[in-house]
């Protein structure tokens, strides 16, 4: 029998390589939106992490016909009152420039906003809701945080988004320094998939013994 299939509701290469890492073991066989290149864009329209999540894997579950994995991540900072929040992908948009923001351009803009604040007022929090939903409506949700500083000035050159302002206290270092094998342990990712996971051994142990778990295979 075919492994399920799940697929992940993202073209964000760096969010499907740590999927991938971070999924390997799940006993699913993974997608991403790549494998379907017709499929339109989703948009994120939702006032919280969690109701973009929960939009964007209802709307890839019944478009592909597949269970869909979708997050919704991004970044609050205390200073800012949670911003950039659900804006952290287009943090830096220009409504007159039609291309996307670059991480570059998303970072640049938090560091000039926190200028003049002092070190000990620069907490923040990677914030990352799950939901997997499938094609008749069903859904699971996790959530996974993780706590840090933003950094004075970037560093490191791994990961993606804002992990090169991200610092990890625990480890003296930014996100874009640790590299992927430590980043995938403490990251809100992973802490997210981990509770996921527990949710979704449970999931497929239901379809094994005839349960309505919704996968699909090929």
């Amino acid at each position: 029998m075919a492994p399920p299939v799940l697929v992940m509701a993202t073209r964000n290469p760096g969010k499907v390589r740590e999927l991938q890492a971070l999924l390997a073991d799940s006993g699913v066989s993974l997608l991403s939106l790549a494998d379907f290149p017709l499929l339109p864009e989703i948009p994120e329209e939702g006032a919280t992490f969690e109701e973009n999540a929960a939009a964007k894997a209802l709307a890839v579950a019944r478009l592909t016909g597949h269970p869909a994995l979708a997050d919704d991540s991004g970044l609050m900072v205390d200073a800012l009152n949670g911003a950039p929040g659900v804006f952290s992908a287009r943090y830096a948009q220009d409504r007159t420039t039609p291309r996307p923001p670059t991480d570059a351009d998303n970072w640049g803009k938090l560091l000039d906003e926190l200028q003049n604040v002092p070190w000990g007022e620069r907490g923040a929090r990677f914030v990352c809701e799950l939901a997997l939903a499938t094609p008749d409506g069903s859904i699971l949700r996790a959530r996974g945080e993780c706590a840090g500083v933003i950094a004075l000035q970037p560093r490191g050159e791994t990961g993606f988004g804002y992990d090169p302002v991200f610092w990890a206290p625990e480890y003296q270092a930014t996100m874009a320094e640790l590299g992927p094998e430590i980043k995938n342990q403490i990251s809100h990712r992973a802490k997210a998939l981990a509770a996921f996971k527990t949710l979704l051994r449970s999931w497929l142990k239901e379809q094994e013994t005839g349960g309505s778990g919704n996968f699909m295979t090929n």
